[in-house]
């Protein structure tokens, strides 16, 4: 019996050096596969080092672009700024303008139609008719009709004086 359980002895380590060396092989190529996965592994660590630089760049670059943006954003508003003052400031003039104008007018309404005539001389031989001024002439349609009377009103007593002037050199 000695001999039956060495045999048996014997059979079971056999049995198990196959198991072992079966086990061993798929283990080898376990670690061969492990191994090209490292590789690849490495190659992906390498590029996402790479990807990482660049960013780090692009982003630098976008850094100093914002800057930029930044710097001609406020000088525009700054132009923007002194821009608008001065367009309040001539848009005052010019209220001013037309209240001096709307004074001019309302004057001229509560004045008596006239009629300019040529003054004798060498100014009365020009070709112009003589200029009619009236308070009917002026009249006030639509939202701009009452500047528009104002600014012609102006107009027409501007025409008189200088024709008075010219009147006066003439004499």
């Amino acid at each position: 019996m000695s001999l039956l359980v060495t045999l048996a002895a014997d059979g079971l380590v056999a049995v198990l050096l196959v198991a072992t060396i079966v086990s061993s092989i798929r283990l080898s190529r376990r670690i061969v596969l492990l191994k090209g996965d490292e590789a690849a592994l490495r190659q992906t660590i390498a590029d996402l080092m790479v990807a990482s630089q660049t960013a780090e760049r692009a982003i630098a670059g976008l850094r100093n672009a914002l800057d930029e943006c930044d710097r001609t954003l406020a000088e525009r508003l700054g132009t923007a700024e002194r821009y608008a003052a001065d367009i309040a400031a001539q848009v005052e003039a010019g209220e001013g303008v037309i209240a001096r104008i709307g004074a001019i007018v309302t004057q001229m309404r509560g004045a008596p139609a006239r009629v300019a005539e040529p003054a004798p001389g060498p100014v009365a031989a020009s070709p112009r008719p003589a200029v009619r001024v009236a308070a009917e002439t002026v009249t006030s349609e639509g939202p701009n009709g009452e500047r528009l009377g104002a600014a012609a009103a102006a107009a027409l007593a501007m025409t008189e004086r200088a024709l008075n002037r010219v009147r006066s050199r003439a004499a």
